[in-house]
């Protein structure tokens, strides 16, 4: 599962990865929970921790050199002014070439405690202005923040039409070796793990019986101790779509968004959801035979955008989707919930 350099930015991209990782391992070898946890920025989008900053600085730094051989770059990313960067300085943003979306850090409140690892996420697409979508991406790049005490993680990245490929790296030897991901090939949920985010307060009592009322319509009522199936609720978009391609997950929904009427009626604020950025890479998991949809069954896509909510869902296999879909849909009808593509 290695290959794939037909891309002028795969290389420069998993380079820029690599470098992000050695920097925010080194702050987190360095630095203890207490200060990589403070708040850097609290403004309308998420929270910025101090350890998203270190990713970001590195960030920009990694992609200048590239930016004017290979005809400029449009950069879209939280953390950075107005959410775009176009590089070099000085060109306009319609003359570039590309145009890339990146999370620096994407399941930041995990790594920073030391509780699971983050990945680096980025998106490659030929520049359509602002009118440019994730469905556009033609190449995708996702790479393993890992733990201090973990000294592997994975690599992964797809071009469009060619496969995905992938590799685990030892961080403190820098070897490398292939790594062959496959999704599930269950087609019950029974005995796997399936689940509905619901990361954040505010409503997840709706999501849990939502969820309780999913596995009970696929799975048949609860039976006296047993465990019929499993949830893990991963902090991270990017963690949720690589535990589908990793074969650990087989159903994985988030519909955060959706929640927005429920909460104005109980006088709550709009809640954290997921963004674009946070499923840039999407296009690998699709390559590796991963279904990612709307909720409702729709293709899922979305702008390149730092501010858009989105929900979707991902299924790790075609007999799983035709199980779970419908009754997704069916449930979410019945509760209320709006149909629409954000």
């Amino acid at each position: 599962m290695t290959g794939g350099a037909g891309h002028p930015l795969l290389e420069p991209i998993r380079e820029l990865h690599r470098t992000i990782r050695q920097g925010v391992l080194a702050a987190c070898r360095a630095e203890g929970v207490e200060a990589l946890s403070g708040v850097a920025e609290d403004g309308e989008g998420d929270t910025l921790y101090a350890i998203d900053k270190v990713s970001e600085a590195l960030l920009i730094e990694a992609l200048r050199p590239h930016a004017e051989r290979l005809g400029g770059i449009v950069l879209v990313a939280e953390g950075i002014t107005g959410g775009v960067l176009v590089l070099p300085e000085g060109r306009a943003a319609s003359d570039c070439r590309y145009r890339v979306i990146v999370d620096p850090i994407d399941g930041t409140r995990g790594l920073m405690y030391q509780k699971r690892p983050a990945w680096i996420l980025t998106g490659v697409a030929p520049n359509r202005g602002p009118e440019t979508r994730l469905s556009d991406i033609e190449l995708a790049v996702q790479t393993e923040l890992p733990l201090n005490k973990q000294n592997l993680a994975d690599e992964l990245w797809a071009l469009r039409g060619e496969g995905a490929h992938a590799e685990r790296v030892d961080v403190v030897s820098g070897s490398s070796r292939a790594l062959q991901l496959r999704p599930s090939r269950a087609t019950s949920i029974e005995h796997g793990f399936a689940m509905i985010a619901r990361f954040f307060p505010g409503a997840r009592d709706e999501l849990a019986a939502l969820d309780d009322e999913l596995v009970e319509a696929l799975l048949g009522p609860p039976r006296a101790a047993k465990a019929l199936c499993f949830e893990d609720q991963y902090t991270s978009s990017g963690g949720q779509l690589y535990e589908l391609m990793a074969g650990h997950d087989r159903f994985v929904a988030d519909l955060r968004p959706l929640l927005r009427p429920l909460l104005m009626k109980r006088g709550l604020p709009r809640p954290l959801c997921c963004h674009p950025y946070d499923l840039c890479t999407v296009l690998i998991a699709q390559e590796l035979g991963v279904i990612v949809r709307t909720p409702w069954g729709e293709p899922f896509d979305a702008r390149f955008d730092i501010d858009a909510d989105v929900t979707w869902a991902g299924y790790a296999n075609a007999d799983l989707q035709r199980r779970i879909e419908p009754e997704l849909a069916r449930i979410l009808a019945r509760r209320g919930f709006a149909r629409g593509v954000e």
